[in-house]
């Protein structure tokens, strides 16, 4: 539990922590905070020129702080149009959410999976955060609107992770055709849920990366041996927690080292270190 109270390398917000501080002490009005900061690169419908892309690549907190304070040297409470917002996605809200979180002593992490709740017929790859209440962990979705859905955003009553949806798939029980970034898109199916494996172990081990880096390579066998302990962690295992730390500390195919081919929407192809 300590750990998800401390911040990682990419949670750090160095000198622009006393910003996360201002923000309200309420989870949904925190989260109101984060979306005054960000704007969603897709999903806002608005169209961006390539150097304001890239601002999708700032995949350290202390770094979306810096853009938008360059921006709006004001709190980050304070309005801002939202075309002028950092560009960002799900895993942006995410970890500005948990920093802010580990700031006020909160145990909070980063969990990768699927959204049930943008369409019907497809589910979209996604980050949400979740925090302890002190109680159980809560799911929270920073980047929704609370007034454009008929459910708690800071309290989310459905969320598929990737391992729920890896052993589902392997249990024959979706369409794994149905679980990607965009139905208009390749990237869905087998591979991408595999791949989304190792990254939610990532994230459960505080290495944030973005949704586009690349590192390591996993099995059929790996991922079915990881999700299963992503479950029964999940459970309350507490074995099963410290099982699936040591292996990704010991198995360098695992691991997030310090260099990742980063593969951006932002049209960014290359190695990038960390």
């Amino acid at each position: 539990m300590q750990r998800y109270r401390e911040q990682s390398r990419f949670s750090e917000p160095g000198r622009f922590g006393g910003l996360l501080d201002e923000l309200p002490e309420d989870i949904p009005g925190l989260m109101a905070g984060v979306r005054n900061v960000l704007v969603h690169y897709r999903a806002s419908g608005i169209s961006f020129d390539a150097a304001r892309l890239a601002e999708i690549d700032s995949r350290w907190a202390s770094r979306i702080l810096q853009v938008d304070q360059e921006r709006f040297p004001v709190a980050l409470a304070e309005p801002r149009p939202v075309e002028q917002r950092v560009l960002g996605c799900c895993r942006d809200f995410t970890l500005l959410t948990i920093a802010a979180l580990r700031r006020r002593g909160i145990p909070a992490r980063s969990r990768v999976g699927f959204s049930p709740y943008f369409a019907e017929d497809w589910n979209y790859d996604h980050v949400v955060a979740e925090y302890w209440n002190g109680r159980r962990w809560v799911l929270a979705d920073a980047q929704l609107d609370p007034d454009d859905y008929p459910f708690d955003t800071a309290d989310l009553p459905l969320f598929v992770t990737a391992a729920q949806a890896w052993m589902a798939h392997r249990q024959g029980l979706i369409d794994a055709d149905c679980y990607g970034v965009d139905p208009g898109l390749p990237f869905r199916g087998h591979q991408f849920l595999l791949d989304n494996v190792l990254l939610e172990v990532a994230h459960r081990q505080c290495d944030e990366a973005l949704l586009w880096d690349q590192w390591g390579a996993i099995t059929d066998r790996t991922a079915d041996e990881l999700a299963e302990l992503l479950l029964s962690a999940d459970r309350g295992d507490v074995d099963a927690e410290r099982t699936l730390a040591k292996r990704y500390q010991s198995d360098p195919s695992l691991r997030l080292s310090n260099r990742v081919h980063c593969m951006s929407p932002s049209g960014f192809d290359g190695w990038v270190s960390i």
